[in-house]
């Protein structure tokens, strides 16, 4: 697997403000996170939005982070605009329901439940998931399927690292995961009509889950995950589209059979399984050969050409040799 480390220098690192006071993230001399991405988030950092009320073993485990050869070096996108432009349809429907319902949403403590076709199943505290795991700052692309996309810095494990110590058993060819359910912390799960039926369900193949690229995230913006992207716990898959990477996480299950997703029941016309980021494959309401890269403006869309597989190519087009991504989409 090749891979496209960042070439930024410790001269370009991040301001202390907006990574607050990581003085183990700052030591490094090749995290690659560039100050000139930053004019606008490092302005949001010092707002105050990035007081963190995750308990103090994450906040010990975060400030320990290390810089990960897979991230990339375009400019992020700022702070308010990835923590205020969301889907999350638990929260409700609008880009800015998330922020401004998910704040009653309590994150810890939390504990994951573990089943199906593996050696060691049950109920985990968080932190004994997380126990031991080296947090990395992986800077990734974020593509919706609205064709609109956003660069992060997320902080995270490894999604294989953490189903490594559930040992999946050979006959475990798909994992499964599923949202917490609590509608009487989520509104949109009580709402009496709803666009999905809950709790969210997203499935990926097991090679899918463990491969290198596929994270964890437990953060971003070097603070614990806020409730509006998928605290404590959410996946990221950065060759596919957004609606893959579920958030608020409270149950993987390895299984034989692939189960449908939440999207797939809901509209599979319009969501397929794979979900993988293909600028010749149209959605049935619009082009995907282009993105709107945030932030923009009414008289500049900032809209570029998407890559395939999001620019993830090199990485893992192998995983679907074979497959056509006409068909399999």
């Amino acid at each position: 697997m090749k891979t496209q480390p960042t070439k930024l220098t410790e001269a370009a690192v991040t301001p202390e403000a907006v990574y607050l006071n990581r003085r183990q993230y700052l030591k490094a001399s090749a995290l690659g996170l560039g100050a000139a991405a930053f004019s606008g988030a490092s302005q949001s950092a010092d707002d105050g939005q990035l007081s963190d009320p995750a308990p103090l073993w994450m906040k010990t485990q975060l400030n320990e982070s290390t810089a990960s050869p897979f991230s990339t070096n375009e400019a992020l996108t700022p702070y308010e605009y990835v923590t205020g432009y969301n889907n999350f349809y638990e929260f409700g429907t609008d880009k800015s329901d998330p922020e401004k319902y998910g704040q009653g949403f309590e994150p810890h403590p939390w504990s994951v439940m573990v089943s199906g076709a593996a050696e060691k199943t049950g109920t985990f505290d968080l932190e004994d998931v997380l126990k031991g795991l080296s947090v990395e700052e992986r800077i990734y692309r974020l593509r919706c399927v609205e064709a609109w996309s956003m660069v992060i810095p997320w902080l995270g494990v490894p999604l294989s690292s953490i189903l490594a110590r559930y040992r999946p058993l050979s006959r475990a060819k798909y994992v499964v995961f599923e949202t917490v359910y609590r509608p009487e912390q989520m509104p949109g799960q009580r709402a009496f009509f709803n666009a999905i039926d809950y709790p969210y369900i997203e499935v990926l193949r097991i090679d899918e889950a463990m491969h290198p690229l596929t994270l964890m995230a437990v953060g971003l913006y070097g603070r614990s995950l806020p409730n509006q992207n998928g605290a404590p716990l959410r996946l990221v898959v950065p060759w596919k589209y957004g609606f893959k990477s579920i958030k608020s996480i409270q149950k993987i299950s390895f299984v034989e059979q692939r189960p449908k997703t939440t999207w797939e029941r809901a509209n599979p016309r319009e969501y397929g399984f794979f979900a993988n980021v293909n600028p010749k494959v149209s959605h049935p309401r619009w082009s995907q050969a282009e993105e709107r890269r945030l932030p923009g403006s009414l008289f500049s869309a900032n809209r570029i050409p998407t890559k395939m597989f999001n620019g993830y190519a090199n990485e893992v087009a192998s995983l679907y040799q074979g497959l056509d991504l006409s068909v399999y989409y």
